[in-house]
């Protein structure tokens, strides 16, 4: 609009003026045109006070009605003064829109929070059931009872899978002390009965007037048997109980296998047997571990290798690192173990002679398991065509 203005050429700015103030409502634009005097020359509304630069007034200020505000821009043009504003009404009204628009967005994400923690709680809760539930059948005796699993992998799914792998452990436990029992009341009768017969026998004698002496050194031995049976069922429930666990040292394994091989060697020898390192044999890292029970496990694993073999046997000790583990293997090439029954050789009082004439307990791969799972060990029985091989893998220090 200044620029329409030449010098001394006010008649076509007023008619400027005088054209946009004709075709624009005051509720949408206003222009006023003042000459220095301030009287109106040209607009659509009267504007008292000539503010510089760009203003905002409310309509009350311009002599409009309304309450809606309007942005002004101002300035002089030659000696008069132009000043040209919008009203703020459609700003305004855009911005109760999006006010409106906001409220009802937020109540509707509110509403959607409030139906999911509801539908989520709800999801929770029924889970959270089937753990109770769970929990309650097995305080009942049914301890096959597990957590179903979503297989989602979330904390719930992660809580359950350790409560079910604790169920294991319970329910293998209980599975095992009824067999202890049974097994105890099966392997202690028949001794049992042989001691009571002995003893009769040198009741029988000593009656008579006969010597006594060997029925009595018979009992004798019968009574040690027994003791040996009960004090290996108390050392592995010991150990299986984690006291031990105080006393784990840096252990050397090449160290304890060379002390076993040194022990050994002549008693295999003597049985027709030998014993020695196996190819393969490297410098093995450190373990954690109780170095009497680890000399145990390894000399329980020979004396069982040199008692259930053929002569000609040859048994043979490894141990290497493998990744972060250490491997121990003991192998022999003896008549074996069917595949069906290495599972269950490491039960109490299990063997797989069910005759029971040979020497032994059937403790004593009970011991090995309970040595290797307090070292967090990993134990397996593979084929060593022929004859068996016993790996055990201990995380390295």
């Amino acid at each position: 609009m200044a620029a329409t203005y030449g010098e001394g050429d006010l008649e076509d700015l007023v008619g400027v003026v005088e054209t946009y103030a004709r075709l624009t409502k005051p509720e949408d634009r206003i222009f006023v045109l003042l000459n220095p005097t301030g009287k109106t020359l040209a607009g659509n509304f009267t504007m008292t006070s000539k503010p510089a630069g760009i203003t905002t007034l409310p309509a009350g200020d311009l002599g409009l009605p309304g309450n809606t505000s309007y942005r002004i821009v101002s300035g002089k043009v030659g000696d008069n003064w132009l000043a040209v504003g919008v009203s703020l009404a459609e700003t305004d009204h855009l911005e109760k829109i999006a006010l409106t628009s906001f409220g009802w967005a937020l109540g509707i994400i509110i509403a959607i929070a409030f139906a999911g923690s509801a539908l989520l709680a709800s999801r929770v809760q029924r889970r959270l059931d089937r753990i109770a539930d769970t929990m309650v059948a097995v305080s009942n005796g049914r301890l096959d009872a597990r957590i179903p699993l979503l297989g989602s992998g979330d904390d719930i799914d992660a809580v359950s899978s350790q409560i079910n792998a604790a169920l294991e452990r319970l329910a293998a436990l209980v599975e095992g002390m009824k067999q202890v029992s049974t097994d105890i009341a099966h392997d202690l009768k028949t001794p049992l009965n042989r001691l009571k017969l002995t003893i009769e026998s040198a009741v029988n004698s000593d009656e008579k007037g006969a010597p006594v002496a060997d029925e009595l050194n018979e009992a004798r031995a019968e009574v040690d048997r027994i003791n040996e049976t009960f004090d290996a069922l108390l050392r592995i429930a010991q150990i299986e109980a984690g006291s031990r666990k105080a006393r784990f040292a840096p252990v050397d394994l090449n160290e304890v296998v060379a002390s076993i091989i040194e022990i050994y060697a002549d008693v295999a020898e003597d049985d027709g047997k030998s014993l020695a390192i196996a190819e393969g044999h490297h410098k093995a890292s450190p373990i954690s571990g109780d170095r009497e029970l680890l000399v145990q496990m390894f000399a329980n694993l020979v004396e069982n290798a040199i008692r259930h073999s053929g002569p000609g046997t040859r048994i043979e000790i490894k141990v290497g690192n493998r990744g972060d583990k250490v491997v121990t293997e003991v192998s022999d090439n003896g008549p074996g173990i069917p595949p069906a029954e290495r599972e269950r050789v490491f039960q109490r009082l299990y063997r797989v002679e069910k005759s029971r004439t040979t020497p032994g307990s059937g403790l004593g791969l009970s011991l090995v398991r309970a040595i290797a799972d307090l070292h967090g060990a990993e134990l397996s029985l593979d084929d060593n065509r022929p004859g068996v091989t016993v790996r055990i893998a201990f995380p390295a220090m």
